[in-house]
């Protein structure tokens, strides 16, 4: 029977108690989970990683859509922000903006006013050239986009010189399409831009683009607006102009200012017309419903209030205003109530006519 060549067992390496060959250094290996010997809480910390996948052009739409939704009624960007950058919109990022300014299309002045501000605080997540790549895609859709709403190349033209004034297009994107534009509507749109820019070029923001944004707007601004629809209706006399311009302005909680402009206007000036017109165009206005009886009082009671104050620079303001309050109740544009509230000025009785008791006239 053989015993072997008398060299140790697999090169000293093996054997009851043997450990390796001499001088052998072990690496570190990764603990095997089938292992008998594998204990789960002796491994440490164990660190899991969310991975929120990629969205597709659906899912996208489906996400966004309702957080535009929801922003034209609170106004505020940095919800919406807040809200995509928990997304992995991937290559869908250019989607946003594109969604936004297509539903604002079918909106209000006001939701055109909020997309614009929208476009111009997506450059914090977005970058200029998916900015460029949303309104490429906007330009294309022009043809099918004009079907709900035909005014949508010069709304788009709007909003294109809007988002390069606020630096959220690159200043060349109108370059860009020189020469290369075949679709009619895209040419219309990007002609308005150009057009936008070079008359607002000093200008750094062109805020006024889509008029006065409703409630958004400081109320110093829609003072003056107020003031200048009354202007022009005085000059014009045109009931329909006037009530166009109050339904652009949005601002059905604020039609109270403009009864108390027109009454003032009346007050302050001595033209026998304006007194004629300020009636017919209140009288207009309410029975369109465009002015409520809430906001009718309420215009005539400030005036009310400040009647004593107006005196001091016009001496007939109290004569004045009952000439009007009369005319109106007469029209039906006042309640009783309201007419009984006018103030009067008590007529002053002179020592020198007597104990008969007669009133100076």
């Amino acid at each position: 029977m053989g015993k072997g060549r008398g060299l140790p067992k697999k090169g000293g390496a093996g054997g009851k108690g043997v450990w390796g060959a001499p001088g052998q250094v072990y690496t570190y290996q990764e603990p095997d989970a089938r292992d008998p010997n594998y204990d789960e809480a002796a491994q440490g910390d164990t660190v899991y990683q969310k991975v929120i996948p990629e969205m597709d052009e659906s899912g996208m739409q489906k996400t966004v859509q309702p957080v535009v939704k929801e922003y034209f009624e609170h106004g505020d960007t940095e919800e919406v922000l807040a809200l995509l950058q928990e997304l992995n919109l991937g290559s869908q990022s250019s989607g946003v903006p594109r969604l936004a300014v297509s539903l604002s299309l079918e909106g209000k002045a006001s939701h055109r006013e909020l997309t614009s501000r929208l476009l111009c605080d997506l450059c914090k997540v977005l970058s200029e050239e998916n900015m460029a790549q949303a309104f490429d895609r906007l330009l294309t859709d022009l043809p099918d986009l004009i079907l709900d709403t035909p005014e949508a190349p010069q709304m788009l033209g709007q909003f294109i010189a809007r988002a390069v004034a606020d630096h959220a297009l690159p200043l060349d994107f109108l370059d860009r399409y020189k020469g290369r534009v075949d679709c009619e509507q895209a040419r219309a749109a990007l002609d308005r831009a150009a057009v936008l820019l070079r008359i607002k070029r000093e200008i750094i923001r062109l805020d006024n683009v889509w008029g006065v944004g409703g409630g958004q707007r400081p109320v110093k601004h829609l003072i003056k607006e107020m003031n200048l629809i009354l202007q022009e209706f005085l000059v014009s006399g045109q009931v329909s102009e006037t009530e166009r311009c109050l339904q652009e302005l949005e601002v059905p909680h604020f039609h109270h200012e403009l009864v108390y402009e027109a009454v003032v206007m009346v007050l302050e000036g001595s033209a026998e017309g304006h007194v004629l017109k300020v009636v017919k165009l209140l009288k207009a206005l309410w029975e369109s419903g465009l002015i409520t009886l809430d906001q009718m009082n309420r215009g005539f009671q400030r005036v009310y209030s400040e009647l004593p104050d107006l005196t001091l620079d016009v001496p007939l303001a109290h004569n004045m205003m009952e000439k009007l309050v009369d005319l109106c109740y007469k029209e039906g544009v006042i309640t009783q109530q309201l007419l009984d509230q006018c103030p009067s000025r008590g007529r002053k009785r002179f020592v020198s006519e007597g104990d008969g008791g007669l009133i100076k006239q």
